[in-house]
Parts: structure tokens; sequence; C-alpha cells
């Protein structure tokens, strides 16, 4: 991984102002949560679930299922304002319109949340059956979502 994307995503992990989720996706891995501390945080975070987010003391994060994504996004928007997003990609990645006419928050490819959500203008030509690709190494992006009219 470049070390110059490690550091910067480390520094956004290690602020405390705006809220950051890491988004995992191997299999049985979580989201990890930092927010800005607040006495309320894991009832708010739990926001009335079945399940209790969990507390990472030693690493000072919590651990919330993955199914929870959209709704912490929309939610820490809400309420924060901002937040940031830490997720895997791999650079030889395309947009696709899987990823433009996306309707949640959670973005897979190497637009890195670029062109999410936000259709297609003309521009793009769609591949339908065949296409070939190389996989570039595995590398975490960081993108700060901002709500709308702020």
């Amino acid at each position: 991984m470049n070390q110059e994307n490690i550091a910067r995503c480390r520094q956004i992990w290690n602020q405390e102002d705006i809220p950051v989720v890491l988004r995992r996706t191997g299999k049985g891995e979580r989201l990890r949560v930092r927010l800005p501390f607040d006495k309320t945080n894991s009832v708010w975070l739990r926001n009335g679930r079945r399940l209790r987010p969990e507390w990472n003391n030693k690493r000072k994060f919590w651990q919330l299922p993955k199914a929870w994504f959209n709704d912490l996004v929309d939610r820490s928007l809400e309420r924060f304002g901002s937040v940031y997003i830490i997720q895997p990609y791999r650079e030889q990645e395309k947009c696709a319109p899987a990823c433009q006419n996306a309707t949640g928050h959670e973005c897979q490819c190497s637009c890195m949340g670029q062109h999410h959500g936000v259709g297609n203008d003309g521009s793009w030509f769609e591949v339908t059956e065949v296409f070939a690709t190389r996989w570039g190494a595995r590398e975490l992006a960081c993108r700060l979502l901002q709500r709308r009219g702020d």
C-alpha cells in the first residue's frame, strides 16, 4: 500500500472532531467507528436495535454490523454535519452503472464515490456482458461526506 495514503488515513482515523467509519469487507469483519466523545454514543449508535455496539477499549473504537453502514452514515451526517469514510478499493476497477445508480453510501469501485449515485450523463459507455481488467493492489481510500447545504 502507498505509505502516503496510509499516513493520511491514519491521521484521519486519529482525529477526534469528525466521525470516522472504517468499512471493512472481509468475511466476518465489522465496521469500525470513531465518534467525537459523548456519553450517549452507545445509545445513539444502537438506535433502538437489538444488537449492542461493541466498544474496543484498548484501541478506542466501536464495532458495528456491516448492515448498519448506510443508516450510520445518514445519521452521522444529520447529527455531526460530516463523516469520513475509509474503505478498501482496487485501483484498476472502473465505475459501473451499479455505482452510478446506487442509492446507499456503500461504494466499492475505483471512483471512490466520485460518481456514486449521480447517474449516467451520457458520457459513459456501459459494457454489459464482457469485460476484462487487471486488479491493482488493495488500497484504502478516504472520503469526506458533508451534509448538503453546509
